[in-house]
């Protein structure tokens, strides 16, 4: 597998190995030891997956008390993919980084503890799944408005679909203001 840094520090871009023929495909999705070295040392302890329509808009997403690390990557169809560094004093605070993900290319997104995380689907249909190093606390989900103007993400969709809570969630001015995110702890 190729591991690609990105712009934003402990966020990576994975490019598994795929071996493919007129039947289909084989792809390796985890093993331990192949990302230990790969810089990932995190303990992963809850899978999720989900399914969206086109346009669905799901984020920007992170715990509190009780940060996620996220491997994430797309089982059928297309999303483009967003973190956001929101760790107070972080080189790199509100700066984002996104990509396009797909079952073409079976590239994944590994997006450490700190960051918020979102992406809006671009196929008719998707099924993303994403492995977690936290588990998730309702009561300690935490959201930053998906097109907050401090952040800049350019978004492939003006009107996004949004749920009613994400439709709410807060400015990074605000959540800076009531002391709501997380702090950067250099490695």
């Amino acid at each position: 597998m190729d591991v690609v840094e990105t712009s934003l520090q402990g966020v990576l871009l994975i490019k598994p190995k795929v071996y493919g023929d007129e039947r289909g495909f084989f792809q390796e999705t985890y093993s331990a030891e192949r990302y230990q070295q790969a810089g990932i040392n995190e303990r992963f302890i809850q899978d999720n997956h989900s399914r969206s329509s086109k346009g669905v808009l799901r984020g920007l997403h992170y715990q509190l008390k009780y940060p996620q690390g996220k491997l994430v990557s797309v089982v059928r169809g297309e999303v483009f993919d967003v973190a956001v560094d929101i760790r107070l004093g972080s080189p790199t605070f509100a700066q984002c980084y996104g990509v396009i993900l797909d079952d073409k290319h079976h590239h994944q997104l590994y997006i450490p503890p700190g960051f918020a995380h979102g992406f809006v689907v671009l196929s008719d249909r998707v099924d993303f799944v994403y492995k977690c190093t936290e588990y998730y606390h309702p009561e300690d989900e935490m959201g930053l408005l998906w097109n907050d103007a401090n952040i800049g993400v350019e978004w492939p969709f003006s009107e996004p679909l949004l749920s009613d809570k994400d439709k709410k969630n807060p400015l990074l001015d605000e959540l800076i203001q009531n002391n709501a995110l997380p702090e950067f702890v250099s490695q």
